[in-house]
């Protein structure tokens, strides 16, 4: 499975990364919910972990953003 993972903290981030990859999981890093956000639109991810203190734009923002878009597409659908 494929993860995003948004956290601010490079050294976090970082050390949460190694345990994804030792449990045999692909991770993407960013590190701001506007990289989030754009890796979330243009990639195939099976989860998303969102800090929701990130400066700028936070993971409950990207999420919100997120749903909202594929609501729209899906109401498109059906």
């Amino acid at each position: 499975m494929r993860i995003l993972l948004a956290e601010d903290e490079k050294a976090l981030s970082k050390a949460i990364v190694k345990i994804f990859e030792k449990n045999n999981y692909s991770v993407d890093a960013v590190y701001n919910g506007e990289d989030a956000l754009s890796y979330l639109e243009l990639g195939s991810y099976g989860a998303a972990v969102l800090d929701i203190m990130m400066p700028g734009m936070d993971g409950i923002t990207v999420l919100k953003k997120i749903r909202a878009k594929y609501a729209a597409q899906l109401s498109k659908i059906g």
